[in-house]
């Protein structure tokens, strides 16, 4: 879904724009995944309805999410100087655990989502039936799986996920919702996908390696003067990112059925 990148950013600027009326933290996070579901909706009548392309209606996607943010930030604060903010998730020190005490409940989250995810798709009859609609819809259809409502719930869950993703910028890593703040990480995870064969697990581990090379890149920056301008530095955990996408690429279990729409009773 290419439409990740704008998802993140509406999600960003929904979920704080709705705790900054009011709403609790987690009504936040709720209303940016109901934002990313919305999008994920449209994503889904254009590509699974409609059998359009789905690079373009990704990209379409992206490109109306984020201009649909910022025109709403500057329609709720035309004449601010600087962004409002909130009081965002704190971490966690109540648990008492090294590690995961100085974490916000949004990364724990985002950590427990892995196993689940990764057992709902190869332990539940529905994680059968999306892997089959993936590989082989034909066969899907045979077994009398409704090829279009699972590949439509799978986009819309999907993308609520991507809007809960970009919630966690603006109330968990930070407290204001800026301009660009999202900043290609919605392309890193496609790229992510890849990386990992679509596996949860392996995706967890692309993503600690990506964290990883972008703190190292925060340090060299930190570390004094350098005959080396500061955007080598910021580019370095992308650059790696396609470093590594380009050794696994060739090797990475694709599905069958990838980006290929399909009408009920094609052969």
């Amino acid at each position: 879904n290419l439409g990740i990148e704008g998802i993140m950013v509406a999600g960003a600027f929904a979920g704080w724009l709705a705790v900054y009326q009011g709403l609790p933290l987690w009504g936040g996070v709720a209303v940016a995944a109901l934002t990313g579901a919305v999008f994920g909706l449209l994503h889904a009548v254009l590509t699974v309805g409609l059998a359009l392309s789905q690079h373009v209606a990704g990209l379409g996607i992206t490109l109306l999410a984020t201009a649909l943010s910022y025109y709403g930030y500057r329609v709720a604060f035309p004449k601010v100087s600087s962004p409002p903010t909130i009081t965002p998730f704190g971490p966690m020190e109540w648990l008492g655990l090294p590690v995961l005490a100085d974490q916000t409940p949004l990364t724990l989250l985002a950590i427990v989502l892995v196993p689940v995810s990764a057992w709902v798709l190869m332990r539940t009859p529905l994680g059968l039936a999306v892997r089959m609609v993936g590989e082989n819809p034909q066969a899907a259809e045979g077994q009398g799986v409704s090829v279009a409502a699972v590949r439509t719930g799978a986009i819309v869950a999907g993308s609520a996920l991507m809007g809960m993703a970009g919630s966690f910028l603006t109330l968990s890593a930070f407290n204001a919702f800026f301009f660009n703040m999202v900043n290609g990480r919605g392309w890193i995870c496609v790229a992510l996908v890849v990386f990992a064969s679509w596996r949860p697990g392996k995706a967890l581990l692309g993503a600690l390696l990506f964290a990883f090379f972008d703190a190292v890149q925060l340090r060299l920056q930190q570390a004094g003067e350098s005959a080396i301008p500061y955007q080598v530095y910021l580019m370095l955990p992308y650059v790696l990112s396609i470093l590594a996408l380009v050794l696994v690429a060739r090797k990475a279990a694709y599905p069958q059925a990838l980006m290929k729409p399909y009408r009920k009773g094609e052969r």
